[in-house]
Formats: structure tokens, C-alpha cells, sequence
């Protein structure tokens, strides 16, 4: 149905129903009314009897599941050889072991009052049912995000979605929702599009860890790479896969990246005062990658500091001392200090050692003692 309203001018505009603003109350009285006769329903003598039900399954899941469940650990030991993705799979089954038994037994018991009664006296079993699949596939998915923060919010706001999918009131909700928005210019921000942005990042993000996580191991497993450009690749990876992430999730929630170009701007002139440090060392690092003046296992000195580098970062270089100190160099001192690379083209080092005899020694002698005395080390090449 569309309502025409017309202009100062001639001109005639045509607008459809979902574009008219949403009346927030009259939102919220349809939903409070929807979930009125949902209650109504469950006080029903059927109701009544499936709620039974209901109880009578999840009591059986967790007095089975206790029998079991030691079984299933005692299982999980066995598969250590397993990927960790599968193994961190099976560890939530089993600590979701009630919650799968009961969606099983659900939608067996379901399938069976379909086909024996009235597809009415089943209609809260099979809500249940899709409420505890719903609720075992999100725990199992989310267990893949590392941060625990953002794995709680995803995994909440995962299961309200579900829930208010499930029992119907989601497209209601949504519009409630979306109608509590806050406008600025040609700017709109509502409720719905946070919440969408949160679970559409999470999962974004989490996938864009995996995959990185997986690309990262096989780089570090080449051996046709060089050690600087290993870091370098997984430098750019990672890059490209969240900044690809975090687009992709604000383009899919409908959000305009043209209107962040002032922001853009702010954050330019923020980076040309603030942050000029942290970019400066950024791009040392990156030149650094690129030159492979520097790689990782390198012995170095850079004024008094004298070890090897264990790690090159975006930011700093860890460079760990003979006598187990570890210094976090940033990078834009590589550039701009003179550094001495002591493996850089060989893994040969040589030390100058300083000591003192007495001065009745034979010199004959001292030379000697203290050329026989390195060559008792190992690692010391003649």
C-alpha cells in the first residue's frame, strides 16, 4: 500500500509503509501482546502437558549425562594426535553434553507427536527442540573467538536472535529496534544496526583470526622463505584479513563508510601531531622487513645493548642479552642509530676480550694459554 503526500511543489512524492516512521509504543504494545498469547498458550491444558514434557527431557538429559560424561572425557585424552579445532570441538560437546542430549531427545519426541497428534499439541516441543540446537551450534561456534569478552557478547546476542527467531517475535523486535535510532545530519545509527554490527564483526573477526592463525603456521613452516619476509607476509596478512573483516562487517550492517571521510580526516590530523611516533616505527619496521637489514636470530649491538633479536613487531624489536635481560627497541632507532649487525651476511661473531696477567708472566706463554682456551668451547671455530 503506498500514501501520496504532496510537496510545496508540484511535484509528487510516493513513499511505501516501511519507509514511514516506526511508532516505537505501538511496537512495543504488538510485542507485549504477541508474548500475552504465547503465555496463554503455554497455560493451556496442552501447554501444560508439553511444558511436562519438556521437564521430564531435560531431567533425563542430565541424569544420563552424568553417567556419560566421564566416559567422553576419558575419550578425549585418547585424541590428543587430533587438530586442536577438532579436539576444542569435541571438549564443548562435552561440556554441552546435556544440552545436545536434550536437543536430540526434543526433536526425536517432536517427530513422533507430529505424526501421532495434532501438529498444535507438539507446536512448544519443537520450539524447545530449535532452541536447544540453536543454543549447542552457537556454543560450539563462538568457542572459536579468543577473546572471552567478545565471545560472551557474540554468544549473547547470537542466542537473544535465535530465541526471538524461533518464537516468532524477531521481525517485531527488529522494528522496535531499529525505530530507537539517534540522527545526526545524514548519519543514522539505530539499536538494531549495533547490535547487527557486534555479531556480524565477532564472527568476522573471529573467522579472520582462524584463517589467519592457519596461514601464519604454514608461512612459519617454509623453509623457502626468509625469516624477515615470514614476518613481513604475517604482518600482512593479518592486516588484510581484519581490516577486510571489519569493512565487510560495516558494509553487511548498512553502514555508509563515505560518511566516516571526516572522521578520516580528524584521525589524519590526530596521526600528524599524537601519533606520529607509533607510525614513524610502524614504517621503520616495515623498511626493515623489506631491506633485510634485520632478521630474526640476528646478533646485534645498538649503543651498549649487545644480544640477538628474538622478535621483530610492528612497533619495537625484543633484543635479548647474553645475561637474559630483553630490551624492547622501537624500530625507528634501526633507522636512525648506527647499528652493528654481526650475522648479517655470516653466523660467524667475533668477540674482543679483554684480560690481565701479571707482569712477571711469559708473554710466549699467555699467547698461548689464551688461544688454546677459546678453542675448548664448542661453539668456537678456529
Amino acid at each position: 500500500m503506498e500514501d501520496e503526500v504532496l510537496s510545496d511543489s508540484t511535484d509528487v512524492e510516493a513513499t511505501t509503509d516501511a519507509e514511514l516512521p516506526i511508532d516505537t509504543a505501538e511496537q512495543a504494545l504488538e510485542i507485549v501482546t504477541m508474548v500475552t498469547m504465547f503465555a496463554e498458550r503455554l497455560a493451556s491444558r496442552w501447554g501444560l502437558y508439553q511444558l511436562l514434557i519438556i521437564l521430564g527431557l531435560i531431567a533425563a538429559s542430565v541424569i544420563i549425562t552424568r553417567f556419560i560424561r566421564p566416559s567422553l572425557r576419558r575419550l578425549l585424552t585418547e585424541y590428543e594426535g587430533l587438530p586442536k579445532w577438532l579436539l576444542r570441538i569435541y571438549a564443548v560437546l562435552i561440556q554441552r553434553s546435556e544440552l545436545v542430549l536434550f536437543a536430540g531427545s526434543s526433536w526425536a519426541v517432536y517427530a513422533v507427536m507430529q505424526s501421532v497428534t495434532w501438529p498444535s499439541r507438539s507446536f512448544i516441543i519443537g520450539i524447545a527442540a530449535s532452541l536447544g540446537l540453536a543454543w549447542a551450534l552457537i556454543s560450539i561456534l563462538t568457542r572459536f573467538i579468543r577473546n572471552r569478552a567478545l565471545r560472551k557478547t557474540v554468544a549473547v546476542l547470537a542466542w537473544a536472535y535465535a530465541t526471538l527467531t524461533i518464537v516468532g517475535l524477531w521481525d517485531e523486535t527488529s522494528g522496535l529496534l531499529d525505530s530507537l535510532a539517534i540522527t545526526t545530519g545524514e548519519i543514522r545509527i539505530s539499536l538494531l544496526m549495533v547490535i547487527s554490527a557486534a555479531i556480524t564483526l565477532g564472527v568476522l573477526i573471529a573467522a579472520a583470526g582462524f584463517v589467519s592463525k592457519v596461514t601464519t603456521t604454514r608461512v612459519s613452516r617454509s623453509e623457502d622463505i626468509e625469516p624477515s619476509m615470514k614476518v613481513l607476509l604475517t604482518k600482512a596478512i593479518q592486516l588484510i584479513l581484519y581490516g577486510t573483516a571489519v569493512v565487510v562487517g560495516l558494509r553487511a550492517v548498512g553502514f555508509d563508510l563515505s560518511s566516516l571521510a571526516l572522521l578520516s580526516g580528524a584521525i589524519g590530523v590526530g596521526i600528524g601531531f599524537g601519533l606520529q611516533k607509533i607510525v614513524s616505527n610502524l614504517i621503520s619496521g616495515i623498511i626493515i622487513l623489506l631491506d633485510k637489514s634485520l632478521k630474526p636470530g640476528d646478533v646485534i649491538s645498538l649503543g651498549e645493548t649487545f644480544g640477538w633479536i628474538t622478535h621483530l613487531g610492528a612497533r619495537y624489536a625484543s633484543v635479548e642479552t647474553r645475561d637474559g635481560r630483553e630490551y624492547l627497541i622501537p624500530n625507528e632507532d634501526f633507522i636512525t642509530s648506527q647499528v652493528v649487525n654481526w650475522s648479517h651476511s655470516s653466523n660467524f661473531v667475533r668477540l674482543d676480550i679483554y684480560f690481565g696477567v701479571s707482569y712477571d708472566s711469559d708473554p710466549h706463554q699467555v699467547k698461548k694459554v689464551a688461544s688454546e682456551a677459546p678453542l675448548s668451547v664448542n661453539r668456537v671455530a678456529n
